[in-house]
């Protein structure tokens, strides 16, 4: 019950979290309404590192969501050419994650990190289609214990300015496993192929927990 009310902090929000402190005992010294609009920022901010424990199904005929939020797009299309996919056929599952959402990233399947590539671009509204290829970004492509090709990429948004990876190449994952994180608004992309797909359109997702395809 505690664990719901007070979720474990992020690594990277120890430090937002202790300069929203600080600012919130400065301002008190002059506005106590002023103070009282930085202990909900406190709040917020605090809010916005959490990183819950998640359950995933552990079974690999599954793909679960990377990320919390909404999905805002299912469709047929190209690989990201960045990891010379152009010319092979994915499934993308696009989902966007507002400022009040969990923005702690999970993979989707147990397997294995073959490639980690990052990019660096613009900040456009990460629910605009274009952000995927225009904005700052980073591409894991993880093959399953199936020998199934599963792709991520986390794309920055129109705040977010860093994008957080704590995986390495080679790395072996299990279902549901941290991969890392984007700060303050963005959208992960997830491409796959060959499952039926469970997830809809407007469905508000769970990372490491809500099915999104299965075989």
């Amino acid at each position: 019950m505690i664990d719901n009310i007070f979720p474990k902090l992020h690594k990277e929000g120890y430090k937002f979290l202790a300069i929203s402190i600080i600012i919130t005992f400065i301002v008190w010294l002059f506005s106590n309404f002023l103070a009282t609009i930085m202990v909900l920022i406190t709040v917020w901010v605090y809010y916005f590192f959490r990183d819950p424990e998640r359950i995933s199904i552990n079974d690999n005929s599954f793909i679960v969501s990377p990320a919390d939020g909404l999905i805002t797009d299912i469709s047929e299309i190209n690989g990201p050419e960045e990891l010379s996919l152009e010319n092979k056929k994915y499934t993308r599952i696009s989902v966007f994650m507002n400022v009040f959402n969990c923005h702690v990233n999970r993979t989707p399947i147990e397997g294995k990190v073959e490639e980690i590539f990052y990019k660096p671009g613009k900040f456009f509204n990460a629910s605009l289609d274009k952000a995927s290829k225009e904005n700052e970004r980073n591409y894991y492509k993880i093959i399953s214990t199936k020998g199934e090709e599963i792709i991520i990429v986390q794309i920055a948004g129109l705040i977010a300015r860093r994008i957080v990876c704590e995986v390495s190449k080679d790395q072996n994952l299990k279902q549901g496993e941290r991969i890392g994180m984007i700060r303050f608004g963005s959208r992960v992309d997830l491409f796959f192929s060959n499952k039926k797909i469970l997830a809809k359109l407007g469905q508000n997702v769970i990372a490491g927990e809500s099915l999104l395809a299965k075989e």
